[in-house]
């Protein structure tokens, strides 16, 4: 059910970002007001679905196979610490990200070296009470958390009103765009690390070496990398060939 759902979430996030945001920079008014009351609506109902299915699986596999599970702390660390400081992460990654990038949101080199140095700290707080494996598989979560509250918090309302606009032939809130367009870039950005933390527990090489809080953040650094690629390869000359 997680994976089904994670493709599902992950599937239209990069429809959204490396397809629909070139198709719409074409639209006129008329085309707009056709296409966008159509088009939105189905795929942000499928959307919101895949996002919430991942983020309530994930929480269910996090509590069986980590915090219920074997998995979350090596011999010499304390279970009980590692669940506060895992789940506590959780709830302040979100809540520190989503102030950091309401103030920063005009100045993005600033934030993202400001979210990098962040993430590095997580990585070595965390690193430092539980296993491994657990470290890895947080930072997945930490990032699904990020990806989920922009959606539910973010995306979808700045898209109800620019749906709304569109089908009364107005213009979108400048406001709205503004929002959905850069947290869906955010959520771009963090899905391909997210997704090799979600299967890390097949990289042991990587996980298991003494230095792993240092090695996720290079990881999530060659993420960006990735999706930054994609990004330049959706609004080339090339995507359109077929």
């Amino acid at each position: 059910m997680h994976v089904v759902a994670g493709v599902l979430w992950v599937g239209l996030l990069w429809f959204f970002g490396f397809v629909n945001a070139q198709v719409a920079r074409t639209y006129d008014a008329d085309s707009r007001r056709k296409v966008v009351p159509e088009l939105m609506p189905r795929a942000l109902s499928l959307f919101r679905l895949g996002a919430v299915a991942t983020f309530v699986t994930g929480v269910g596999l996090l509590i069986i196979v980590y915090y219920a599970g074997g998995a979350l702390v090596e011999s010499h660390q304390s279970k009980g610490l590692a669940i506060g400081m895992g789940v506590g992460a959780l709830v302040v990654a979100w809540i520190v990200y989503d102030l950091l990038w309401r103030a920063l949101a005009g100045w993005e080199r600033l934030g993202v070296a400001a979210s990098f140095v962040l993430l590095t700290g997580a990585s070595f707080a965390l690193g430092r009470v539980m296993s491994g494996r657990a470290l890895f598989i947080h930072l997945g979560a930490l990032f699904g958390t990020i990806m989920f509250n922009n959606v539910m918090q973010r995306i979808l309302p700045s898209q109800r009103r620019i749906v709304a606009a569109a089908r009364a032939g107005t213009p979108p809130p400048d406001d709205a765009v503004r929002v959905a367009n850069l947290r869906s870039k955010h959520n771009a950005y963090l899905s391909v690390p997210l997704l090799f933390f979600m299967v890390s527990n097949h990289f042991p090489i990587a996980y298991g070496s003494g230095l792993r809080w240092a090695i996720a953040p290079l990881l999530v650094l060659l993420g960006w990398t990735a999706v930054k690629g994609l990004y330049v390869l959706s609004a080339s000359p090339a995507a359109t060939r077929f």
